[in-house]
């Protein structure tokens, strides 16, 4: 009877970390949401609240981060087991991460909220749309323990970095065709690296999930589609230049 308590206790222990890891994914999702309905909607206060919330998240990553010690410490894991207490540990840390940005996108809005409406915003709340799906899609794999579907999404990554590059392709223009664009589209430039760097941790966690559901890594090449870092525009010589 004792040895069956502490194999249940065990178990309970593993379903209680993946409660408390889906937990966080929920309120990263709701973050993401939040932060790009702030700035379709040029709403300032909702864009305040979402900042705020972010701490949520942070004492989650605390929770998780101790249990994992523990659990390390007691239980002595193997094999699977030690494959979805390690994935744990690394997929709060890239929740968390997307969390800040997300935040960091709010801050902006605020920001941009003190300026004239640009059109970009709405180009910058898609982008952010595209990943918020991508992240619902990678915690639904977690849930759900699918391989296969983190395969899905880890391809997915493309999508936003296309997004991405035409975000910064035309945000660049507005800022050439008017000095006066400079301040808001540099704010809007940021917001977009923020949502792209939240696909690159939702990919994260897809590589994360399949190691811990299959015991290897993915070897495909990782998909990357981000040339804005080879990006020269010129700006048109004005007549009688």
């Amino acid at each position: 009877m004792p040895a069956q308590h502490t194999v249940k206790s065990y178990d309970d222990e593993l379903k209680q970390l993946k409660t408390l890891l889906s937990r966080m994914g929920g309120l990263v999702e709701a973050l993401i949401a939040d932060a790009m309905d702030a700035v379709a909607k040029r709403d300032s206060e909702l864009a305040r609240r979402t900042v705020e919330s972010d701490h949520r998240i942070d004492d989650l990553e605390r929770e998780i981060d101790a249990a994992v010690v523990r659990m390390l410490a007691l239980r002595q894991p193997m094999a699977v087991d030690l494959r979805s207490i390690l994935a744990a540990l690394k997929i709060s840390s890239d929740l968390e991460r997307i969390g800040d940005y997300a935040a960091n996108a709010a801050k902006r809005a605020i920001a941009l909220n003190q300026m004239p409406a640009m059109n970009s915003t709405g180009s910058i709340a898609r982008m952010g749309r595209l990943v918020q799906t991508i992240v619902k899609d990678v915690l639904d794999a977690y849930v759900g323990g699918d391989a296969d579907k983190a395969v899905v999404v880890w391809r997915r990554d493309e999508e936003v970095d296309a997004l991405y590059n035409s975000v910064f392709r035309e945000l660049l223009t507005y800022m050439m065709e008017d000095a006066r664009n400079i301040t808001p589209c540099t704010h809007l430039l940021f917001m977009a690296k923020n949502i792209e760097r939240m696909g690159d941790h939702a990919t994260n966690i897809a590589e994360t999930l399949y190691f811990q559901v299959r015991g290897k890594a993915l070897t495909e090449e990782r998909p990357k589609g981000d040339s804005t870092s080879f990006t020269v525009m010129k700006p048109e010589a004005r007549e009688g230049a």
